[in-house]
């Protein structure tokens, strides 16, 4: 691997650890704290803290490797912005790796409370998730285990378009001139809107390697049920994967094709 590459490699381990040790440590904070018992159990926390989660991670890796943090932007980059395909699986195994330490890291901080409480799934999106069991009431009720696998693929698919459309929105110096150093924070409030509008039915993965990089490390600490069936595959895997492409293709279409004739 080229000294570029690796440095780029690096600077998407180090972001995606941060996404990870921010998104899953504010569930585990909400689902486990002690403190304040039942009311503890709120989305919006849980959405805030995804959100800042993403806008500390894009600052702090963005000038290394561009933050993507995320297969879905690097293979939407590959094949509608020109990055160099040779790149698109170290960025994507970086990812994996970055995700799984920062899981790794939740891990160590709330181990105590991760044991006392059976090991829940704190760790990735869909059934046997903690939001799944708490935040309405009796577990499942009204929660991930009452949709589809067809309805949470709906979700994810324009979740991750959301996401998609904000990033490609908010580099588009063609659009309203958005200067880089807010870009991060477009970027954090489009994944809050996705999480508090359209996060329901799948949990909100919208990145493959947030999703299977914590699960797997989930599996081996001991989290049960984690790769049952195929729903950890589809919906929060393949369908963002697909979708990231998509994404900056409608937004091409739509958006990008009619600035290019603004006086």
């Amino acid at each position: 691997m080229e000294n570029r590459t690796m440095k780029e490699f690096i600077g998407e381990v180090f972001g995606t650890f941060i996404l990870i040790l921010l998104g899953d440590g504010v569930v585990a904070n909400v689902g486990l704290a002690p403190r304040v018992a039942g009311t503890a159990y709120n989305w919006n926390t849980i959405t805030i803290g995804w959100a800042f989660a993403v806008i500390i991670a894009v600052y702090v890796s963005g000038g290394v490797s561009g933050a993507h943090l995320n297969p879905a932007v690097t293979l939407g980059l590959a094949v509608r912005r020109g990055f160099p395909w040779k790149k698109v699986l170290p960025f994507i195994v970086a990812q994996m790796i970055g995700a799984f330490l920062g899981a790794a890291a939740v891990y160590f901080i709330y181990r105590d409370g991760l044991v006392a409480a059976g090991m829940p799934n704190v760790w990735s999106t869909g059934p046997g998730s903690i939001f799944g069991q708490a935040w309405w009431g009796s577990a499942g009720s009204g929660a991930t285990g009452s949709y589809t696998m067809l309805t949470a693929s709906i979700a994810e698919l324009f979740g991750t378009m959301v996401l998609i459309w904000g990033i490609a929105a908010s580099g588009d110096m063609k659009n309203m001139g958005l200067k880089d150093n807010f870009g991060p924070f477009i970027v954090g409030f489009t994944v809050l809107a996705v999480g508090l509008s359209l996060g329901g039915p799948s949990g909100y993965s919208i990145n493959p390697a947030r999703d299977l990089g914590p699960r797997i490390f989930g599996a081996l600490a001991g989290t049960t049920g984690l790769f049952d069936g195929l729903y950890w595959l589809i919906p929060p895997v393949l369908v963002p994967a697909i979708a990231g492409p998509i994404g900056f293709w409608l937004y091409d279409m739509v958006v990008a094709k009619n600035l290019a004739h603004k006086e």
